[in-house]
């Protein structure tokens, strides 16, 4: 295998990195703890993207964007990661919030929804975890019950992000038939649909804000079905994990600039009279980091070479967000550790990483349901992480 990236996607990191360095970290002393950035400044970093055409790098070239490939993504992914700004993290400077879903609308819907998203003039938002229901379908308590040619949605909806800025919704409820269950479906309900409205805000311990989602008695054209009653258990398992391998990168990125700290730190450092790199337990500190950095990142592109490929990376994507988030935490507290007071400070980016990072073992599934993920696959027979060509 070769693990060479091409000279394109040398040519796409380098200038990803560039733009990071220029206009991106410039910002982060005063955003680093916002939730978001203003729509200005979100606007004029867009438009500087489109002029360097970054923008939408990620999606296919049939509806316009750049067709990058999922390893494309990844290095890109990885640059935009290295700036504390929740937004640059998430990465609407370069390419719209919009997930596999909508890639499944028919034609008016992908000229409703889709293509203005992509243009950049609409935001969506991700609706499926509930208080008591978050990777488990057969828990899910919001219903859509058919009336005549319409659904009726009651429910809630909770820590869902960007939910505030949504223009539309895309949003998973258990559809009730004829009195009967009929299966997961996605909808597209529009902001301002008669009983919609959000809920609280939830502020975290990293800067993210979601929100709860409230719906009472949300009455939708059962043409705002996206892919099929019925089908949209298998729609949020494709948006799962497309999100769970882009975690992969986003750890990497942060890892590495937190061990590019530590390292210069333990250099410059004197503590009587040597220089911290000098003491093995800083040594063994910064080995074990290298080593754990190197291994999420070769597990990383391997999932997203398989993605891109067309293979099955389910089991991949759930053992990326595991292995590369855990990795994520330890290297980002080893950092902390060793600048000891001054990684406790804001004076330095870490103890918002450190926050970031915990938070991340617990969105897009946590580590255990990445274990149970994986376990089940492994222990059934049906699938393995061993295998290369499959």
């Amino acid at each position: 295998m070769d693990f060479e990236l091409s000279p394109e996607l040398r040519l796409l990191r380098d200038s990803a990195r560039r733009f990071v360095a220029e206009e991106l970290l410039p910002l982060e002393a005063r955003y680093a703890n916002e939730p978001d950035i203003p729509d200005d400044v979100r606007q004029a970093l867009q438009d500087k993207a489109r002029q360097l055409g970054f923008w939408a790098f990620d999606l296919p070239e049939t509806v316009g964007g750049g067709g990058v490939g999922a390893v494309g993504m990844c290095v890109v992914f990885e640059e935009l990661a290295r700036c504390n700004v929740p937004s640059f993290r998430a990465p609407t400077v370069f390419t719209p919030y919009l997930g596999p879903v909508l890639f499944h609308c028919d034609e008016r819907q992908k000229a409703r929804y889709l293509m203005p998203v992509v243009q950049g003039t609409r935001r969506t938002c991700f609706a499926l975890t509930e208080a008591g229901a978050g990777s488990d379908p057969a828990g899910m308590k919001t219903t859509a019950v058919a009336d005549g040619g319409d659904f009726v949605i009651n429910g809630a909806k909770i820590f869902i992000t960007g939910a505030d800025k949504a223009d539309f919704v895309q949003l998973f409820a258990r559809t009730i038939v004829q009195g009967k269950d009929a299966g997961v479906s996605c909808f597209l309900v529009d902001r301002g649909t008669p009983g919609l409205r959000l809920g609280q805000s939830f502020e975290l311990m990293s800067p993210d804000r979601p929100w709860e989602l409230l719906l009472h008695d949300v009455r939708v054209p059962a043409t705002q079905v996206v892919g099929g009653v019925g089908k949209g258990w298998e729609l949020a398992r494709e948006f799962l994990d497309m999100g769970r391998l882009i975690h992969g990168p986003k750890a990497i990125g942060r890892a590495q600039r937190a061990l590019d700290l530590a390292i210069a730190y333990a250099n410059s450092r004197q503590t009587f009279g040597q220089p911290l790199a000098q003491r093995q337990a800083i040594q063994w500190t910064i080995a074990d980091s290298t080593v754990e950095l190197h291994a999420a990142r070769a597990m990383v592109y391997h999932a997203a070479w398989k993605a891109e490929q067309g293979l099955n990376y389910h089991l991949e994507a759930s053992a990326v967000k595991l292995y590369a988030d855990e990795m994520l935490v330890r290297v980002v507290d080893r950092a902390i550790q060793i600048h000891g007071g001054m990684g406790l400070s804001r004076e330095l980016p870490l103890e918002l990483m450190f926050r970031d990072a915990r938070s991340r073992t617990i969105t897009e599934g946590s580590s255990e349901m990445q274990r149970m993920i994986i376990s089940t696959g492994v222990l059934s027979g049906r699938q393995g992480v061993n295998r290369f060509d499959t």
